[in-house]
Protein backbone atom coordinates (compact mmCIF):
# COMPACT_ATOMS: atom_id res chain seq x y z
CA UNK A 1 0.00 0.00 0.00
CA UNK A 2 1.31 3.89 -1.03
CA UNK A 3 2.39 4.93 2.71
CA UNK A 4 1.87 8.44 1.18
CA UNK A 5 -1.78 8.36 1.29
CA UNK A 6 -1.64 7.24 4.81
CA UNK A 7 0.77 9.54 6.72
CA UNK A 8 1.35 8.34 9.63
CA UNK A 9 -0.97 9.62 12.38
CA UNK A 10 1.47 9.18 15.43
CA UNK A 11 5.49 8.64 16.17
CA UNK A 12 5.84 7.32 19.75
CA UNK A 13 9.00 7.48 22.02
CA UNK A 14 8.73 4.74 24.66
CA UNK A 15 11.22 6.17 27.07
CA UNK A 16 11.35 3.16 30.01
CA UNK A 17 12.81 3.53 33.52
CA UNK A 18 14.20 0.62 35.27
CA UNK A 19 11.74 -1.45 37.59
CA UNK A 20 8.86 -0.50 35.03
CA UNK A 21 5.58 -3.10 34.95
CA UNK A 22 4.95 -5.21 32.05
CA UNK A 23 1.38 -5.09 32.54
CA UNK A 24 0.91 -1.23 31.93
CA UNK A 25 3.89 -1.25 28.64
CA UNK A 26 2.25 -3.93 27.34
CA UNK A 27 -1.51 -2.73 27.14
CA UNK A 28 0.16 0.91 25.86
CA UNK A 29 1.88 -0.65 23.07
CA UNK A 30 -0.33 -3.56 22.27
CA UNK A 31 -3.82 -1.65 21.01
CA UNK A 32 -1.78 1.12 18.88
CA UNK A 33 -0.28 -2.13 17.07
CA UNK A 34 -3.67 -4.10 16.54
CA UNK A 35 -4.81 -0.65 15.35
CA UNK A 36 -2.08 -0.75 12.87
CA UNK A 37 -3.31 -4.17 11.68
CA UNK A 38 -7.39 -3.33 11.54
CA UNK A 39 -6.32 -0.24 9.65
CA UNK A 40 -4.10 -2.08 6.87
CA UNK A 41 -1.19 0.17 7.31
CA UNK A 42 1.43 1.69 9.54
CA UNK A 43 -0.80 4.89 11.09
CA UNK A 44 1.28 4.55 14.56
CA UNK A 45 5.09 4.01 14.81
CA UNK A 46 7.38 3.45 17.68
CA UNK A 47 11.04 2.71 19.32
CA UNK A 48 12.09 2.36 23.03
CA UNK A 49 14.49 4.26 24.21
CA UNK A 50 16.77 4.36 28.02
CA UNK A 51 19.17 6.96 29.29
CA UNK A 52 21.91 4.81 28.19
CA UNK A 53 20.58 2.80 25.27
CA UNK A 54 21.03 -0.62 27.44
CA UNK A 55 18.25 -3.05 28.43
CA UNK A 56 16.16 -2.03 31.00
CA UNK A 57 14.77 -4.52 33.47
CA UNK A 58 11.22 -4.69 34.23
CA UNK A 59 9.66 -4.70 37.53
CA UNK A 60 9.39 -8.64 36.96
CA UNK A 61 12.96 -8.97 36.32
CA UNK A 62 12.87 -9.48 32.48
CA UNK A 63 14.95 -7.41 30.65
CA UNK A 64 13.74 -4.98 27.66
CA UNK A 65 16.03 -4.32 24.69
CA UNK A 66 15.55 -0.66 23.78
CA UNK A 67 16.15 1.09 20.30
CA UNK A 68 17.95 4.16 20.89
CA UNK A 69 19.76 6.15 23.77
CA UNK A 70 18.48 9.87 25.61
CA UNK A 71 21.80 11.17 23.59
CA UNK A 72 20.38 9.70 20.07
CA UNK A 73 16.73 10.95 21.25
CA UNK A 74 18.70 14.24 21.50
CA UNK A 75 20.28 14.39 18.21
CA UNK A 76 16.30 13.09 16.78
CA UNK A 77 14.88 16.87 18.34
CA UNK A 78 15.34 18.93 15.66
CA UNK A 79 15.21 16.46 12.61
CA UNK A 80 12.23 14.17 11.19
CA UNK A 81 12.67 11.67 13.41
CA UNK A 82 11.54 13.72 16.45
CA UNK A 83 8.22 11.67 17.92
CA UNK A 84 5.21 13.49 18.27
CA UNK A 85 4.72 11.59 21.68
CA UNK A 86 6.97 10.38 24.16
CA UNK A 87 5.81 7.96 27.00
CA UNK A 88 7.24 7.45 30.02
CA UNK A 89 6.82 3.45 31.87
CA UNK A 90 7.70 3.53 34.90
CA UNK A 91 6.75 1.42 37.81
CA UNK A 92 8.24 0.75 41.29
CA UNK A 93 10.70 2.37 43.14
CA UNK A 94 9.80 5.51 41.11
CA UNK A 95 10.52 8.04 44.85
CA UNK A 96 13.70 6.99 44.25
CA UNK A 97 14.25 7.73 40.65
CA UNK A 98 15.83 11.43 39.64
CA UNK A 99 17.51 12.19 36.25
CA UNK A 100 18.41 15.32 35.51
CA UNK A 101 19.27 14.97 31.87
CA UNK A 102 15.86 12.83 31.33
CA UNK A 103 13.64 15.43 33.04
CA UNK A 104 15.51 18.24 30.59
CA UNK A 105 15.01 16.08 27.31
CA UNK A 106 11.08 16.06 28.40
CA UNK A 107 11.03 19.60 29.20
CA UNK A 108 13.07 20.26 25.86
CA UNK A 109 10.82 17.58 23.59
CA UNK A 110 7.34 19.31 25.10
CA UNK A 111 8.92 22.85 24.36
CA UNK A 112 8.82 21.38 20.76
CA UNK A 113 5.49 20.46 20.83
CA UNK A 114 5.86 17.09 21.29
CA UNK A 115 2.76 15.29 23.93
CA UNK A 116 4.13 13.65 27.01
CA UNK A 117 2.78 10.80 28.87
CA UNK A 118 3.41 8.79 31.81
CA UNK A 119 2.17 5.08 32.36
CA UNK A 120 1.50 4.24 36.14
CA UNK A 121 4.15 6.07 38.32
CA UNK A 122 4.96 8.28 35.25
CA UNK A 123 2.98 11.01 36.28
CA UNK A 124 6.10 11.31 39.27
CA UNK A 125 8.98 11.85 36.80
CA UNK A 126 6.57 14.42 35.11
CA UNK A 127 6.30 16.20 37.80
CA UNK A 128 9.73 16.42 38.60
CA UNK A 129 10.82 17.10 35.22
CA UNK A 130 8.37 20.25 36.20
CA UNK A 131 5.42 19.23 33.36
CA UNK A 132 2.68 18.80 35.64
CA UNK A 133 2.18 22.01 37.55
CA UNK A 134 -1.67 23.21 37.22
CA UNK A 135 -1.98 19.84 35.24
CA UNK A 136 -4.48 17.51 35.89
CA UNK A 137 -3.24 13.98 36.17
CA UNK A 138 -3.65 10.18 37.22
CA UNK A 139 -1.43 7.91 39.20
CA UNK A 140 -1.79 4.45 40.60
CA UNK A 141 -4.12 4.58 44.20
CA UNK A 142 -0.68 3.56 46.51
CA UNK A 143 1.11 6.25 45.10
CA UNK A 144 -1.30 8.93 45.30
CA UNK A 145 -1.02 10.06 49.16
CA UNK A 146 2.95 10.41 48.52
CA UNK A 147 2.23 11.93 45.36
CA UNK A 148 0.05 14.39 46.72
CA UNK A 149 2.56 15.75 49.23
CA UNK A 150 5.27 16.12 47.25
CA UNK A 151 4.15 17.61 44.33
CA UNK A 152 1.37 19.74 45.60
CA UNK A 153 1.27 21.87 41.97
CA UNK A 154 -0.09 19.04 40.53
CA UNK A 155 -3.51 18.17 40.08
CA UNK A 156 -3.85 14.08 41.06
CA UNK A 157 -6.84 12.29 40.95
CA UNK A 158 -7.74 8.42 42.03
CA UNK A 159 -8.78 7.93 38.06
CA UNK A 160 -7.58 5.84 35.50
CA UNK A 161 -6.60 8.15 33.26
CA UNK A 162 -6.37 11.98 32.61
CA UNK A 163 -5.77 13.88 29.41
CA UNK A 164 -5.06 17.98 30.03
CA UNK A 165 -4.16 19.39 26.61
CA UNK A 166 -0.90 17.38 25.42
CA UNK A 167 -0.01 15.43 29.17
CA UNK A 168 -1.07 11.75 29.12
CA UNK A 169 -0.98 10.34 32.58
CA UNK A 170 -2.57 6.79 33.67
CA UNK A 171 -2.85 4.88 36.55
CA UNK A 172 -1.11 2.33 35.63
CA UNK A 173 -2.15 -2.25 35.34
CA UNK A 174 -4.97 -1.65 32.72
CA UNK A 175 -5.54 1.81 32.40
CA UNK A 176 -2.91 2.24 29.80
CA UNK A 177 -5.50 0.42 27.40
CA UNK A 178 -8.20 2.68 28.39
CA UNK A 179 -5.51 5.73 27.56
CA UNK A 180 -4.73 4.44 24.65
CA UNK A 181 -8.07 3.48 23.29
CA UNK A 182 -8.92 6.92 23.66
CA UNK A 183 -5.93 8.65 22.16
CA UNK A 184 -7.30 5.48 18.77
CA UNK A 185 -10.68 7.27 19.07
CA UNK A 186 -9.38 10.61 19.12
CA UNK A 187 -7.35 9.73 15.73
CA UNK A 188 -9.54 7.81 14.29
CA UNK A 189 -13.23 6.83 15.41
CA UNK A 190 -15.12 4.58 17.62
CA UNK A 191 -15.51 2.08 14.99
CA UNK A 192 -11.76 1.55 15.25
CA UNK A 193 -11.96 1.64 18.85
CA UNK A 194 -14.69 -1.45 18.66
CA UNK A 195 -12.38 -3.41 16.20
CA UNK A 196 -9.02 -2.79 18.71
CA UNK A 197 -11.74 -3.93 21.54
CA UNK A 198 -12.58 -7.20 20.16
CA UNK A 199 -8.97 -8.58 19.43
CA UNK A 200 -8.37 -7.66 23.37
CA UNK A 201 -11.29 -9.46 24.51
CA UNK A 202 -12.53 -6.24 26.40
CA UNK A 203 -16.16 -6.06 26.39
CA UNK A 204 -16.37 -1.85 27.19
CA UNK A 205 -13.80 1.04 27.01
CA UNK A 206 -13.78 2.21 30.66
CA UNK A 207 -13.73 6.45 31.24
CA UNK A 208 -11.21 8.40 32.25
CA UNK A 209 -12.93 8.90 35.78
CA UNK A 210 -13.87 5.77 36.83
CA UNK A 211 -12.79 4.27 39.72
CA UNK A 212 -9.08 2.50 39.83
CA UNK A 213 -10.16 -0.15 43.18
CA UNK A 214 -12.96 -2.59 43.32
CA UNK A 215 -15.99 -1.03 44.64
CA UNK A 216 -16.34 -0.94 48.56
CA UNK A 217 -19.12 -3.62 48.14
CA UNK A 218 -17.06 -5.76 45.95
CA UNK A 219 -13.65 -4.68 47.97
CA UNK A 220 -14.90 -5.81 51.14
CA UNK A 221 -17.52 -8.16 51.10
CA UNK A 222 -20.30 -6.14 52.59
CA UNK A 223 -23.88 -4.98 51.42
CA UNK A 224 -25.11 -2.63 54.28
CA UNK A 225 -25.32 0.59 52.37
CA UNK A 226 -25.28 2.72 55.45
CA UNK A 227 -22.17 1.35 56.30
CA UNK A 228 -20.83 1.47 52.80
CA UNK A 229 -21.70 5.35 53.29
CA UNK A 230 -19.42 5.82 56.26
CA UNK A 231 -16.67 3.93 55.16
CA UNK A 232 -16.51 6.35 52.25
CA UNK A 233 -16.77 9.28 54.29
CA UNK A 234 -13.92 8.02 56.06
CA UNK A 235 -11.88 7.38 53.22
CA UNK A 236 -12.38 10.79 51.79
CA UNK A 237 -11.71 12.55 55.10
CA UNK A 238 -8.07 11.01 56.36
CA UNK A 239 -6.27 13.99 57.25
CA UNK A 240 -9.40 15.53 59.16
CA UNK A 241 -10.82 13.27 60.66
CA UNK A 242 -14.47 13.18 61.25
CA UNK A 243 -16.20 12.67 64.25
CA UNK A 244 -18.24 9.70 64.90
CA UNK A 245 -21.03 11.70 66.20
CA UNK A 246 -20.88 14.00 62.85
CA UNK A 247 -20.92 11.13 60.63
CA UNK A 248 -24.14 9.86 62.53
CA UNK A 249 -26.02 13.22 61.97
CA UNK A 250 -24.82 12.79 58.03
CA UNK A 251 -25.88 9.59 57.45
CA UNK A 252 -29.37 9.78 59.71
CA UNK A 253 -28.22 7.30 62.50
CA UNK A 254 -27.71 7.54 65.85
CA UNK A 255 -24.00 6.91 67.28
CA UNK A 256 -25.18 3.95 69.31
CA UNK A 257 -26.46 2.64 65.81
CA UNK A 258 -23.33 2.97 63.86
CA UNK A 259 -21.47 1.38 66.44
CA UNK A 260 -23.48 -2.14 66.87
CA UNK A 261 -23.05 -1.82 62.86
CA UNK A 262 -19.99 -1.85 62.70
CA UNK A 263 -19.45 -4.70 65.78
CA UNK A 264 -21.72 -6.73 63.06
CA UNK A 265 -20.07 -5.76 59.90
CA UNK A 266 -16.97 -5.63 60.51
CA UNK A 267 -15.86 -6.56 63.40
CA UNK A 268 -14.99 -3.75 65.17
CA UNK A 269 -15.37 0.13 66.15
CA UNK A 270 -16.00 2.73 63.96
CA UNK A 271 -13.53 5.08 65.60
CA UNK A 272 -10.77 1.47 65.04
CA UNK A 273 -11.76 1.65 61.81
CA UNK A 274 -11.44 5.05 60.68
CA UNK A 275 -7.96 4.56 62.60
CA UNK A 276 -6.71 1.78 60.30
CA UNK A 277 -7.68 3.43 57.32
CA UNK A 278 -5.89 6.33 58.20
CA UNK A 279 -2.98 3.93 59.20
CA UNK A 280 -3.58 1.79 55.88
CA UNK A 281 -2.65 5.05 53.97
CA UNK A 282 0.15 6.49 56.28
CA UNK A 283 1.79 3.19 55.38
CA UNK A 284 1.09 3.93 51.54
CA UNK A 285 3.25 7.49 52.11
CA UNK A 286 6.00 5.60 54.15
CA UNK A 287 6.20 2.92 51.44
CA UNK A 288 6.17 4.98 48.22
CA UNK A 289 7.30 8.31 49.35
CA UNK A 290 10.27 9.83 50.69
CA UNK A 291 7.67 12.80 52.70
CA UNK A 292 8.93 12.98 55.99
CA UNK A 293 7.37 10.97 58.94
CA UNK A 294 6.23 14.29 61.17
CA UNK A 295 4.31 15.46 57.44
CA UNK A 296 3.40 11.73 57.01
CA UNK A 297 1.36 12.13 60.43
CA UNK A 298 -0.54 15.19 59.99
CA UNK A 299 -1.44 14.40 56.44
CA UNK A 300 -3.28 11.56 58.31
CA UNK A 301 -4.82 13.22 60.92
CA UNK A 302 -2.44 12.74 63.28
CA UNK A 303 -2.10 15.63 65.95
CA UNK A 304 1.26 14.93 67.07
CA UNK A 305 4.32 12.25 65.74
CA UNK A 306 4.86 10.45 68.93
CA UNK A 307 0.69 9.56 68.86
CA UNK A 308 1.49 8.82 65.01
CA UNK A 309 4.23 6.53 66.07
CA UNK A 310 2.37 4.74 68.73
CA UNK A 311 -0.89 3.95 66.79
CA UNK A 312 1.27 2.45 64.45
CA UNK A 313 3.40 0.51 65.79
CA UNK A 314 0.18 -1.08 67.59
CA UNK A 315 -1.01 -1.98 64.29
CA UNK A 316 1.75 -2.78 61.93
CA UNK A 317 4.27 -3.90 64.96
CA UNK A 318 6.90 -1.38 64.10
CA UNK A 319 7.85 2.03 64.09
CA UNK A 320 7.15 4.59 60.97
CA UNK A 321 10.78 4.73 61.11
CA UNK A 322 11.61 1.23 60.97
CA UNK A 323 8.81 0.73 58.27
CA UNK A 324 10.59 3.09 55.97
CA UNK A 325 14.27 1.91 57.05
CA UNK A 326 13.27 -1.80 56.35
CA UNK A 327 11.43 -1.07 53.03
CA UNK A 328 13.03 -2.85 49.96
CA UNK A 329 10.38 -3.23 47.78
CA UNK A 330 7.97 -0.80 47.65
CA UNK A 331 4.47 -1.82 45.86
CA UNK A 332 2.98 -0.04 42.67
CA UNK A 333 0.77 -2.00 39.82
Amino acid sequence: MNMSQHPIKRSLVFFMVPDFTMVAFATALEPIRIANRMLGYEAYKWRLASIDGQPVPASSGVLCAVNTSLQDERRMMAGPDRPSMVIVCTGINIERYSNKPAFAWLREEHDRGVAIGGLCTGAHVLAAAGLLSGKRCAIHWENLPGFAEAFPNAHVFADLFEVDQDIYTCAGGTAALDMMLKLIGDDFDEDLVSRVCEQVLTDRVRGASDGQRLPLRARLGIQNSKVLTIIELMDANPSEPISISDIARQVGLSRRQIERLFRDEMGRSPARYYLEIRLERARHMLIQSSVPIVEVATACGFVSASHFSKCYRELYAQTPQQERLERKYPAAS
